[in-house]
């Protein structure tokens, strides 16, 4: 991993993807989602500041568990622009976190224990179901696979085959 003198604050577009992992596409993509910025030198070219490498990092990190873009962005704002983030503000972002990565990991491990029985089954209201249908909900009102038609919009269709039943 090339090294960067600490006497150099901000880095070229090339630098940062070779310091970050990330590559050039992603680290543009990033920057039109307003997840990290640069400034524009007199040719155009692109700089960032050192600390975009952290930010670069957290949204590596954030992306690998699942976190959407749009939450990503959300909590980078808070951090702090005047100066670099210190660990309590990852500490206080990564917590704001914590129960809805903890509702993933509970979905998840669901889904690898219960996952055997589901496939193929295909009603999604079968009680059993605890990935697609939990509590049986669906299959309250009827049975068969509705979400398909219902997920349509297609309401009436399925209140007309309910009456005709």
């Amino acid at each position: 991993m090339p090294q960067i003198p600490e006497k150099i604050h901000e880095l070229t577009v090339g630098q940062l993807a070779a310091r970050s992992g990330a590559a050039v596409s992603a680290l543009h993509f990033y920057e039109s989602k307003g997840l990290i910025s640069s400034r524009r030198t007199t040719g155009n070219q692109r700089r960032y500041h050192r600390d975009t490498l952290r930010r670069v990092a957290f949204v590596r990190a954030a992306q690998r568990v699942g976190i959407p873009l749009a939450t990503i962005r959300e909590a980078l704002a808070e951090l702090p622009e005047e100066r670099t983030p210190t660990r309590e503000d990852w500490a206080r972002l990564s917590e704001a976190w914590r129960s809805e990565l903890d509702e993933r990991i509970s979905r998840l491990n669901r889904l690898r224990d219960h996952l055997t029985d589901c496939i193929g089954c295909g009603c999604l209201s079968l009680d059993t179901c605890v990935l697609s249908n939990p509590d049986d909900a669906f299959g309250r009102l009827q049975s068969g696979s509705r979400l398909l038609v219902e997920r349509r919009g297609d309401r009436k269709k399925l209140e007309q085959e309910r009456e005709q039943g």
